[in-house]
């Protein structure tokens, strides 16, 4: 499923745009990594789990990668 996809369901379902929620997607991936309560050693880790380009990941990048697990935890 494309992202695209995925976005216009979400928006769909909760009354929003898709850019919107891309947008507050963005948000609560910028905000777990810039929070300073996220600041302790086990957070980093799993934060630095998810593969991506920047020092905080897309919603794409941390889609793609969660999507990932669920694969593998389903086999």
């Amino acid at each position: 499923m494309s992202m695209r996809k995925i976005y216009r369901e979400l928006a769909k379902k909760h009354g929003a745009s898709a850019k919107e929620v891309q947008q507050e997607m963005q948000a609560a991936l910028t905000e777990a990594y810039t929070d300073p309560l996220n600041n302790n050693e086990i957070t980093k880790a799993y934060q630095n789990r998810v593969p991506r380009q920047g020092a905080i990941p897309t919603p794409e990048e941390a889609v793609r990668y969660l999507a990932g697990k669920v694969k593998k935890n389903r086999a």
